[in-house]
């Protein structure tokens, strides 16, 4: 176990039974009445969401930098979440969104923009061309989502149908149960394992592309992990949560420290510190004195968007 591992292991320890008694309401189990039906039934699961999807987004993060050898990748690149959202999105255009077809038709969605990814550059044997293709077709992927869900929006049918399509793409964990949990937890646990799977790959990846052959390192297995390993973690998220992002972006650069920078060491640790930072934003998100509650994709990109700039700026002072 490395020090990352630890720190943020106790840091969820710690977080995980104050995010239950806190909110609009503070709960205390000995004095508030109905205590245990609340903990148990609205905010345990809320809690436990923000755990698996954090957890997700924080591994992928840190599998597709090390993958892609760029500090400012994020798993949104892979055009995956946006994929979800578009087949979420058709879901509330056509009026379907129950609880159990609105995360399908997200999964589905992920699950054909993980099929387009890997036609486009699942056959490519050089990882140099391997890796920019998957870029590529990432962003085109991503592009083509997000068209499409313009598209909807501006076609919807209603002013309902097109305020909860613009409201659950703000990306939230209000009123979410067991059933969400249930549906995301198995999806994201196997996502992690593949990208896990994928860490001595990633290790030698960063000793150069030749070098890492030579190690046994296989380009196109390393590749259907990569996409398997994202497409369950991202797509499960977005079912369950909608759009939240920089999760994935912010969360390897806060670990990277704690340790010795491989690929391999920073993916179980960015998925606990992944699962730290949503629990915490979401509490954030209850306490705040608003009106209506924020909406928790709105509070991470209010975090993350600032964090990038600093990065961006902190790679210009080395580049000078």
């Amino acid at each position: 176990m490395n020090r990352a591992v630890s720190v943020f292991g106790v840091a969820l320890l710690v977080a995980l039974p104050l995010s239950l008694l806190a909110g609009r309401v503070w709960v205390d189990p000995a004095t508030t009445p109905n205590a245990v039906p609340i903990l148990a039934e609205l905010r345990l699961p809320r809690a436990v969401l923000a755990l698996i999807v954090g957890g997700g987004l924080g591994a992928a993060g840190a599998a597709m930098q090390g993958y892609l050898r760029n500090p400012l990748a994020d798993p949104g690149l892979f055009g995956i979440a946006p994929g979800a959202a578009f087949g979420a999105v058709m879901a509330l255009y056509v009026g379907v969104a129950t609880a159990v077809l609105l995360p399908a038709f997200a999964l589905s969605g992920a699950a054909g923009a993980m099929a387009l990814l890997a036609l486009i550059a699942g056959r490519t044997s050089s990882p140099a061309n391997g890796i920019a293709l998957f870029t590529l077709a990432g962003m085109m992927i991503a592009s083509l989502a997000g068209a499409f869900t313009s598209l909807a929006i501006s076609l919807a049918p209603n002013a309902f149908a097109m305020s909860a399509i613009v409201t659950w793409l703000m990306g939230a964990l209000t009123d979410r149960s067991w059933h969400d949990v249930v549906l995301s937890a198995p999806l994201t646990l196997a996502g992690v394992a593949l990208l896990w799977r994928a860490g001595a790959a990633l290790d030698a990846l960063t000793l150069g592309e030749d070098a890492a052959r030579s190690l046994g390192m296989e380009p196109s297995r390393l590749r259907w992990l990569m996409v398997l390993g994202t497409g369950l973690t991202v797509g499960s998220g977005v079912a369950v949560a909608g759009i939240i992002g920089f999760v994935g972006l912010i969360v390897p650069h806060l670990v990277r420290p704690l340790t010795d920078r491989r690929p391999s060491a920073l993916i179980v640790p960015s998925a606990l510190a992944g699962a730290l930072l949503v629990l915490v934003a979401d509490v954030v998100c209850r306490v705040l004195p608003l009106v209506t509650e924020l909406r928790l994709g709105i509070a991470l990109s209010l975090i993350g968007a600032p964090f990038f700039l600093w990065l961006l700026l902190r790679m210009r002072r080395g580049l000078a």
